[in-house]
């Protein structure tokens, strides 16, 4: 088998581990269907193995380690929506893909049928090491700093069924990002790293404690530069700490950024110091030669740009208004000139943000064979990414997404709506996310109108667990149950990145409908008043709340 572009290769010993992890499997559902094993004995199990019972039928959650793809693995995900759910997935902020609607007895096989294209379910579930996120240009962005891919498949190769992390008091979830500016929301995680090249190797900016849910915290920097060398170690201690002194008494207190604010920063950090002491360090530390063997395991892409591709791509973007809107919105630079990354939008206006059909599946399979090299990244933002496509091929590739509705030109606009499935499917919910977020997208989906408004991030949970990561949104919007009805409460000035805030509240919650009147009006205020060149964010943080707060409440 050719390797692929992008992640790692597998190993017949991968292949090997993820069959006999299946059959296990295939009988421990056999022995719930027979009675054998009661819901209560089986929910374990089937959470190591990325099923969940929601409202309506089981969901499965598909690992994407890192959030890459090929082709053929995209074309699966595609056969599993077709033959065992309703023909859509949806992919979700943690860079996987979500099936709302199977069959416990269908599991196995499609547990089967994913192994066979390389693909699993493990560390999506359960109060494990969860999937391991990264920035989605990860060696294609000019203004990367080192590529995090290879670090991500060491932490995912040290963390997988890890016999310390399997049951933590709680899921724990790392990024990491080689950018200069934080891609991966790195400080709104359990642990966010930051790593950047020096003359001595690789180092490690550490943030700990981070997280959204019922106690959002802004994570803290717990060390600034660990040497490559210390990497496992670092984190090895702490988890330890955070096994041992985590709680488990309480589900609502148990995330590690509890730990960390209950005794502080700096003990906890003398904590992982006083554990890091103890440790045989041998056992951990990460050679040049044991990164080298895994950087082998990933095959670079052949690039070969063309000399007119800059003049071809500026005589496509003059004859055709529409594409260039796309290019400017959806396009970042590659370190190659030739070359540029395309993320393609799955926000298409009025449709359900992240899902895609199984068509669109193969769709955008085809188009990654013949203009990506086979590749595609999937984004915490539930966006797809083209991480290498030549400047004077861009032009086709954007008519091939418009024939896929895929050619929405919104991304970091008011259209690149952000959405968990909330209670359409979700037992945790308290009110429904998409049908709000497919009304926004209708509000807000003329490319024109998102032009004029610029930078805008809107998020939208279903409940207090922020999937939709809500507190991170400029404009957040939480599902919350009054009296047995649907209510949405609108967060104002959240962000990722490196000046990660948490979004306050504006007022009390309003109705679906008065929600969406009430962010138009918000937006509306913010056209009319801006000062030349600022951006809906900055004007929140100039202004405050309380002019947005009034102009959304005026009617209600």
């Amino acid at each position: 088998m050719k390797q692929p572009v992008g992640h790692y290769a597998y190993e017949s010993r991968d292949r090997e581990f993820l069959q006999e992890r299946i059959a296990e499997f295939e009988d421990q559902v056999k022995r719930r269907l027979s009675g054998a094993l009661s819901e209560e004995e089986f929910k374990p199990l089937r959470l190591m193995n990325g099923i969940y019972l929601q409202v309506h039928a089981y969901m499965l959650r598909v690992a994407i380690p890192y959030g890459i793809l090929d082709s053929r693995q995209l074309r699966k995900l595609a056969h599993v929506a077709r033959r065992y759910d309703r023909g859509y997935g949806h992919f979700t902020t943690r860079q996987n893909i979500q099936f709302n609607w199977i069959s416990l007895e269908d599991a196995p096989a499609i547990l089967r049928d994913l192994a066979e294209a390389d693909m699993h379910a493990i560390q999506t579930s359960g109060n494990c090491i969860r999937n391991i996120t990264s920035d989605e240009y990860a060696g294609a962005a000019r203004d990367e700093l080192m590529d995090p891919r290879v670090h991500a498949e060491i932490l995912r190769q040290w963390s997988t069924l890890h016999p310390e992390f399997t049951f933590l008091p709680r899921k724990f979830k790392i990024a990491i990002s080689g950018s200069p500016e934080d891609r991966v929301a790195a400080r709104f995680h359990d642990i966010g790293l930051l790593a950047r090249p020096s003359e001595n190797g690789p180092l490690f900016r550490v943030f700990v404690g981070g997280g959204l849910g019922r106690t959002p915290v802004v994570g803290q920097e717990l060390f600034d530069s660990v040497p490559e060398a210390e990497l496992l170690a670092t984190l090895e201690a702490t988890l330890r700490v955070y096994n041992a002194y985590g709680r488990r008494d309480n589900l609502y207190r148990a995330r590690i950024k509890i730990l960390v604010q209950t005794i502080g920063i700096e003990p906890f950090r003398e904590a992982v110091k006083a554990e890091l002491a103890k440790m045989d360090l041998s056992h951990y530390r990460l050679t040049p030669e044991r990164v080298a063997a895994i950087r082998a395991r990933f095959a670079a892409p052949e690039l070969h740009a063309v000399d007119d591709a800059d003049a071809v791509l500026a005589q496509h973007q003059k004859e055709d208004p529409a594409f260039a809107r796309w290019m400017q919105s959806n396009t970042h630079p590659h370190f190659d000139e030739g070359y540029s990354i395309a993320t393609v939008s799955l926000k298409t206006p009025g449709d359900i943000p992240g899902d895609v059909t199984a068509e669109q599946m193969d769709g955008l399979a085809d188009i990654a064979e013949r203009f990506a090299f086979s590749e595609l990244r999937v984004t915490h933002l539930q966006n797809i990414v083209l991480g290498h496509v030549r400047k004077d091929q861009l032009y086709a590739l954007w008519q091939g997404l418009k024939e896929l509705n895929l050619a929405a030109p919104n991304i970091g606009l008011a259209g690149d709506i952000v959405s968990c499935p909330g209670l359409d499917y979700c037992t945790l919910a308290n009110a429904r996310s998409l049908p709000l977020a497919r009304k926004l997208g209708a509000r807000f989906g003329d490319a024109r109108l998102q032009e004029e408004i610029g930078a805008l991030s809107i998020n939208i949970s279903g409940c207090i667990n922020a999937c939709g990561h809500h507190h991170a949104g400029h404009i957040g919007i939480l599902g919350v149950d009054k009296r047995g009805s649907e209510f949405y409460q609108i967060l104002l000035g959240g962000q990722a990145g490196d000046r990660a805030s948490i979004g306050a509240i504006l007022g009390p919650a309003l109705s679906e409908d008065d929600a969406v009147a009430a962010i138009a009006r918000m937006i509306d205020h913010y056209l009319a008043h801006r000062n030349e060149q600022e951006s809906f964010l900055e004007m929140v943080t100039r202004l405050g709340k309380a002019p947005f707060k009034e102009v959304a409440y005026e009617t209600v």
